[in-house]
């Protein structure tokens, strides 16, 4: 059992900054990479960023220059700071991520609850 928790979610107003952590557990062996998603209301999930065990990292240009993505592998935990909010950046965001389980060690994709960002003008 694998399971990913994201916290951090709130209300801001624009400008503002928010940051989101999001810890994998149970019987893990490692985590390839982990991202985060996020869905607006009408429209289609997209990915805000990602960041791979090497700390390989890409963004969305959306959020290019105002978000910061890390990781840090001793915890299982993924983290995005996120900077000069903007209404627009309101969504529920999801973390995901492809974990490698102690057994079997096939790789699966797991995705959290999400949790929701709101950025009010």
């Amino acid at each position: 059992q694998v399971q990913l928790v994201e916290s951090g979610g709130g209300s801001v107003q624009a400008g503002g900054s928010l940051g989101l952590a999001c810890v994998a557990s149970g019987s893990i062996f490692s985590i390839n990479v982990m991202g985060w998603y996020r869905q607006a209301p009408g429209k289609q999930r997209e990915l805000v960023a990602t960041i791979t065990s090497g700390a390989a990292i890409n963004y969305a240009d959306s959020v290019k220059g105002r978000f910061t993505i890390s990781r840090d592998n001793a915890k299982n935990t993924v983290y995005l700071e996120m900077n000069s909010l903007k209404p627009e950046d309101t969504a529920v965001y999801f973390c995901n991520a492809y974990v490698i389980p102690r057994w079997p060690q096939k790789t699966l994709e797991v995705w959290g609850q999400g949790t929701l960002v709101i950025v009010s003008s």
